[in-house]
């Protein structure tokens, strides 16, 4: 049986760092399932909802795990309808560096950059 990795975000595996493809790929084969725009102005019962659709596409591939960040309503109704059908989901972790410098006007500018560390599991 083939293992699979689903990418639940919005941040495409084609743009990730070799070590996060690496932690990844040890789960299984990457595949990508863009992350919805969740409607701010839906019911918390809507969210409910669209997380319980994309849960039946997830689930159908028997994913080894699952990356879900997001949208934080939609993301914990998923996590938790993942967990009770026993997939592993997971978070990545990640280092910020931050560079800040005082410009020639007295305003500032900041450079973050996010180092990937880990997935950590739900």
């Amino acid at each position: 049986m083939r293992k699979i990795f689903i990418n639940h975000t919005n941040h495409p595996s084609t743009r990730w760092s070799d070590e996060q493809l690496s932690a990844a790929q040890a789960y299984g084969e990457i595949f990508d399932m863009a992350f919805p725009a969740v409607n701010p102005n839906a019911t918390a019962e809507e969210v409910r909802e669209l997380a319980q659709r994309n849960a039946e596409k997830i689930l159908e591939p028997e994913p080894a795990a699952v990356l879900c960040q997001g949208e934080f309503n939609y993301t914990f109704a998923l996590v938790e309808q993942l967990k009770s059908s026993g997939v592993k989901v997971v978070a990545a972790t990640s280092e910020r560096i931050v560079i800040s410098e005082i410009l020639p006007d007295g305003s500032s500018r900041q450079i973050s950059t996010f180092r990937f560390v880990q997935f950590r599991e739900y």
